[in-house]
């Protein structure tokens, strides 16, 4: 059986973490399935939205811990070369062209947490738990703090990765590290009626473009920005899927994407 499972229906893909033995903790095996996952939901035409999951009790409890034993024998190069491994993992989500929900049934920790974080949207079961442990043992939350200060700021990025604490779900939502609070008995259809919701109310190009925008604007000045916004802007009103939209909305007609 595969660590990661992949089906589509209804134009969403879910992607599912299929390790609940070992809390799907992140294995190399498990970092290069997704990525294959990823990139293969990247090329697939039948697809509009991904849907992040997991089978068993946790999301994900961050890396495996006899991955984590064998680490220490690494050479600085041997390790160099494993950290790639998850940053390209990371930036595939993070630059998806697709929009991608995670749904958290269980605890999110370390790179388990990271991996949920750094999608479009995260929805969670009220007993979850998120948190960055990595100072606790010594290690640091390296690749994911680009994504947090990113998405939460500085201050909230610094309560999160440096107190090594872990949060509720509720705390979680407060501070803008997740977006929506679900019970365990209703987070399947929560999750499924808001892909769908997506599907049939945006334009996949432009959910696309702007998912491009907000990664690429946050690392340039504001004339930067602005020009590039300005030219974004300008693209797409070329686009077709601008066409039919503006042509719907001046005729009073629903379009479904």
């Amino acid at each position: 059986m595969s660590m990661v499972e992949y089906s589509v229906k209804e134009r969403i893909g879910r992607i599912t973490l299929n390790r609940p033995e070992k809390r799907n903790a992140l294995s190399p095996e498990m970092v290069d399935g997704l990525k294959q996952t990823f990139d293969r939901a990247a090329k697939d035409d039948q697809v509009k939205v991904i849907v992040l999951n997991a089978m068993g009790e946790a999301f994900c409890a961050g890396a495996d811990l006899t991955y984590l034993q064998q680490l220490q024998n690494f050479s600085f190069e041997e390790n160099l070369a494993d950290s790639k491994q998850l940053k390209e993992l990371f930036f595939n989500i993070y630059t998806h062209p697709k929009v991608v929900i995670a749904q958290v049934q269980g605890h999110a920790l370390a790179g388990g947490c990271g991996l949920a974080s750094i999608c479009d949207w995260v929805f969670a079961v009220p007993e979850a738990k998120f948190g960055y442990t990595e100072v606790r043992i010594g290690f640091i939350p390296a690749l994911v703090s680009v994504f947090l200060l990113r998405k939460m700021g500085e201050g909230a990025a610094r309560e999160l990765l440096l107190g090594g604490e872990l949060i509720s779900a509720d705390r979680a939502q407060t501070i803008g590290l997740i977006n929506r609070v679900v019970s365990a008995d209703k987070l399947d259809v929560e999750v499924n009626d808001f892909a769908s919701r997506l599907i049939a109310s945006n334009s996949a190009d432009s959910m696309k473009l702007t998912k491009k925008l907000i990664a690429e604007v946050q690392g340039m000045t504001l004339t930067q920005a602005l020009q590039h916004t300005a030219e974004s802007n300008a693209h797409a009103r070329g686009t077709t899927d601008c066409k039919r939209g503006i042509e719907a909305f001046l005729n009073k007609e629903k379009i479904i994407w």
